[in-house]
């Protein structure tokens, strides 16, 4: 277990880092002065003996508006490692999920329990469920994590999809091919499908929410008649700047493919890039500067106003999953019901919550607190609970401000199968169908 010294040594790191801002830019970095090719990606002899690799997040041939691919210039090439072998998953899981089925009940759980001592982020990953097929490349999964260890001596990718990573409790410093990354709690962090990473604990203790992406890769979504302003702003999201390790030394090497866990002892770091250039590049988006946009007259927009990111489907405006925050914001509705309103939707629905409390979301048996979930499948009815209505329904329509919380939502446009683990959790909520009991009849014809 970590005994202090190496989370003291993460946050001096984690100080004063260096980004390149912009969503989607034709990012370019060195750590040492020319390293970097110019006018070239492949020249014959690469600048300081390194070698030239491309790493593609797309199909070579795919339109290019939509094509991600970096450009790296490492101390060694990734095929020099020896083969892999099949571990163990852990509490990891991938799609397909067929050892459940679908279920159309309002499930809640809360926060992961503590974990063993000595628990890294990539030991404490557990799958709460899913859709889709990994070796499809369709479809998202949901992950928790709770850790206590930074990862030592061991690097994690994902071929299966990228990860979004959204930390509850505890900053992480994220190492990765590109440079580092610090994320904190109300911050978002994007690791691209196939990019090496280690993740170091900033603090004694950390949890979060992770959603794998099998599909198409996140995407700004398109602004409509909001116009060219509003909504995640691209300045806004901060890639890495080049930084690299030079160690010699057994270092495991985990890689997540086809839904398991394969890993090989490289005798070297993986994380050697000197100098890089693309836009196939993980970033960090601090979800406080999303620009919300909401009614200045009457009713509550639906919550796709609230998207940050969109995996785009074969069929427009249908997402693969979108990644929508529920950031501070005033309400001023005239005649409005200001809660989210009752709802029945062809999207599943998974929530979390990150501080504070949700406005629509407030009782039943252990509560909705930060770190626990919810799942809303498609269709199943849900909306505020009893005391929320009631407590809306009577308020005085004063301008408010909703500062006192900070949740998420990953909406999939398929229904989400809940692992066997997840349904069997001793901190899945029992009587979660109570919060909407003493909803009475009204109707006075």
């Amino acid at each position: 277990m970590d005994n202090g010294t190496g989370t003291e040594q993460a946050r001096k790191t984690a100080e004063g880092l260096a980004y390149s801002s912009g969503f989607g830019n034709e990012h370019s970095s060195e750590a040492v002065p020319g390293a970097l090719p110019i006018g070239r990606n492949s020249p014959q002899r690469a600048p300081l003996g390194l070698y030239a690799e491309q790493l593609s997040g797309t199909a070579f041939t795919e339109p290019r508006a939509h094509n991600r691919r970096s450009w790296l210039y490492r101390i060694r090439p990734s095929a020099a490692h020896p083969p892999f072998t099949r571990i163990d998953n852990g509490g990891l899981r991938g799609a397909p999920f067929t050892e459940t089925v679908p279920d159309p009940n309002r499930l809640r759980w809360d926060p992961l329990p503590e974990p063993p001592a000595g628990t890294d982020f990539l030991s404490g990953l557990w799958t709460l469920g899913g859709n889709g097929d990994a070796t499809q490349r369709v479809g998202m999964a949901i992950h928790l994590y709770a850790a206590n260890a930074s990862m030592t001596d061991r690097v994690f990718s994902d071929a299966d999809g990228e990860l979004l990573i959204v930390p509850e409790r505890g900053g992480l410093l994220l190492r990765t091919e590109f440079g580092l990354l610090r994320v904190e709690p109300g911050h978002m962090a994007l690791i691209p499908r196939g990019v090496r990473f280690r993740v170091e604990l900033l603090d004694a203790t950390a949890r979060g929410y992770v959603c794998e992406n099998y599909g198409s890769p996140f995407v700004l979504p398109d602004l409509g008649p909001i116009g060219a302003n509003g909504l995640a702003n691209a300045r806004d999201f901060m890639a890495p700047v080049a930084a690299y390790e030079d160690v010699e030394g057994p270092v495991r090497v985990v890689n997540k493919f086809c839904g398991n866990l394969w890993a090989a002892t490289y005798d070297h770091s993986p994380l050697d890039v000197v100098a890089w250039h693309g836009n196939h590049v993980p970033y960090v988006y601090d979800m406080r500067r999303f620009n919300v946009i909401g009614t200045i007259s009457y009713d509550h927009p639906d919550p796709s106003i609230f998207t940050v990111l969109t995996s785009p489907s074969d069929t427009p405006g249908l997402a693969g999953v979108d990644f929508v925050v529920f950031a501070p914001r005033w309400l001023v509705g005239e005649d409005t019901f200001r809660p989210p309103y009752f709802h029945r939707n062809v999207m599943s629905e998974y929530m979390g919550l990150i501080e504070g409390a949700y406005d629509a979301k407030t009782a039943g048996p252990g509560g909705f607190v930060p770190g626990g979930g919810s799942l809303h499948n498609m269709m199943s009815a849900h909306g505020p609970d009893h005391e929320t209505f009631e407590r809306a329904s009577e308020a005085e329509l004063a301008p408010r401000k909703v500062d006192d919380g900070l949740a998420f939502m990953f909406e999939t446009r398929w229904p989400v199968t809940a692992t066997p683990q997840a349904m069997a959790a001793d901190h899945l909520q029992t009587g979660y169908d109570e919060v909407w009991q003493g909803l009475e009849r009204h109707f006075r014809p």
